[in-house]
């Protein structure tokens, strides 16, 4: 958890929770310090979650999803003790931490039989780096060796989403995932963005200059649904380029 430097008990800040990346295999919590931490300067409450993975629990990918449920469920649960506003959850993501971010908006399938249903799993508004959106030729599959079904979130976009930004590097195979989304989306009339690198790959986000720079985009966007206040504090490194909004 990251805190605003005043923050209290009781207050009822937004809050955003990050879902790191790694194929529903690999990775940690500490991919998204640098975004937490700033983001938690500028006056969300900023959480990282754990989730189980198949290289340390040996589980399958649909228990990444119900993990992700059941974080943002715990954060709205103990909005009270954490500060928070349970109607302003942001839920970020990179990679298959993308993919399970939307997934708890608009996936309905693998929930944690312990799971209270009653509070919602689904996230007010998403920040997605290279999320896995719709991968239909990807192996994923369930602990039986099945297919899984209902696990990518495109296909369940509707009218009423949450708002979202996405950023994806053009050099990246799974860009096109994105551009359906969005497709879909202005569609449905949810509102989404779609931001560019040009040339960069699949990750692209974690690396300086484009940590910064998507960082300080997400920084513009949640002040554009009223998440945050003032002008963007983060500085770009000299000579930073700049992301390509696709319309």
């Amino acid at each position: 958890m990251h805190y605003p430097p005043d923050w209290k008990k009781s207050d009822k800040r937004p809050a955003i929770i990050f879902f790191f990346g790694g194929a529903w295999r690999h990775g940690t919590p500490a991919q998204f310090e640098p975004q937490a931490a700033y983001l938690a300067a500028r006056g969300l409450v900023s959480a990282r979650a754990d989730y189980r993975i198949a290289s340390k629990h040996k589980t399958t990918p649909e228990k990444c999803i119900e993990d992700a449920k059941s974080a943002v469920r715990w954060l709205r649960a103990h909005a009270g003790e954490l500060g928070v506003d349970p109607e302003k959850i942001i839920g970020s993501g990179g990679s298959a931490g993308g993919h399970l971010a939307a997934a708890t908006a608009l996936v309905s399938a693998h929930v944690a039989k312990e799971d209270d249903t009653k509070i919602s799993c689904k996230p007010n508004a998403l920040v997605l780096f290279n999320p896995a959106l719709h991968f239909p030729d990807f192996p994923v599959k369930d602990a039986g060796g099945n297919p899984l079904k209902d696990f990518w979130p495109t296909p369940f976009l509707k009218k009423g989403a949450p708002p979202a930004i996405l950023f994806f590097g053009t050099k990246d195979k799974m860009v096109t995932q994105g551009q359906e989304f969005l497709a879909k989306a202005k569609e449905l009339g949810n509102r989404a963005e779609l931001y560019t690198a040009a040339d960069q790959p699949h990750g692209f986000f974690n690396r300086s200059p484009w940590t910064e720079i998507t960082a300080r985009q997400t920084d513009l966007f949640l002040t554009s649904l009223g998440y945050l206040q003032g002008d963007p504090t983060l500085k770009l490194p000299a000579g930073a380029l700049a992301l390509k909004r696709k319309e």
